[in-house]
């Protein structure tokens, strides 16, 4: 039985034939690091993101300048910034991370519907320093190219890749890819669902061998974060609880000080 997240394959498949990534626009990108910000940060490593709507919460947050979000994350201190560029579930925008690019020094996340090279090449031109993949997607062969080669035609376009696991079984996998970044999305793609335990058992029974470990969704308060980072989450990706808040600024370094 098909879940959410084949629908969000087959549109995603849907947008790339539609001619969506086809873009001319190829603008200078600073060459950072996720993964680096990651290691050097001297507080919590929060990766904020930019997003005006999801699946399970609709609208998020209406008219507002991405530049400015941008600005207060990394005026919030933020270790990057992941832009959802997905138009028909998330109302993304990539016009929306080539604005947030000019305004920010941090590393970009392009946060999408990834399964064709086509997205990673036009990642790569509109200013993103960082890819998602999800694991789940390459298991369901939804993807033209395998992971291996997926990560390995991201980082010959000088992207990282944040490779997204939500189980035991797709964790390992993924830890065992070049994959730059490990994350651990606590909510399932095929229901919607959010379970904060989901980084707790998978880290619990399973080592990272080294790699840094995100966490991702799910994150609404201070207290939710100590539990992830003594869960052993390394960085943290948070939304919703950011882009719902009266002070996007304030929000954030609430969450960079939580410990």
């Amino acid at each position: 039985m098909a879940d959410f997240l084949d629908v969000l394959a087959r549109d995603a498949k849907e947008t790339i034939n539609e001619g969506y990534y086809e873009t001319s626009t190829h603008i200078s990108t600073p060459s950072v690091s996720l993964k680096k910000a990651i290691l050097e940060s001297k507080y919590i490593p929060i990766i904020t993101e930019i997003k005006a709507a999801s699946p399970s919460l609709g609208t998020i947050r209406k008219n507002f300048n991405p530049e400015e979000v941008a600005g207060a994350m990394e005026n919030g201190g933020a270790v990057g910034i992941s832009v959802l560029t997905e138009p028909k579930h998330f109302k993304g925008s990539l016009f929306s991370l080539t604005k947030v690019r000019k305004v920010v020094k941090l590393p970009i996340l392009m946060k999408d519907i990834l399964i064709s090279p086509t997205q990673l090449e036009t990642a790569s031109k509109i200013g993103a320093n960082a890819v998602l993949l999800i694991e789940a997607l390459f298991e369901r062969k939804y993807c033209e190219y395998d992971v291996h080669e997926m990560i390995a035609q991201a980082q010959s376009k000088n992207l990282e890749v944040l490779l997204e696991a939500h189980n035991e079984d797709e964790f390992r996998s993924a830890v065992n890819s070049d994959a730059d970044l490990i994350g651990i999305n606590n909510r399932d793609l095929g229901t919607l669902e959010v379970d904060l335990g989901v980084t707790k058992r998978i880290l619990e029974k399973n080592d990272a061998h080294g790699k840094i470990v995100v966490s991702e969704s799910g994150v609404k308060t201070s207290a939710d974060l100590r539990f992830l980072n003594e869960c052993g989450a390394h960085a943290f990706l948070i939304g919703s609880a950011i882009m719902m808040a009266d002070n996007i600024e304030k929000r954030v370094k609430e969450f960079v000080l939580a410990l």
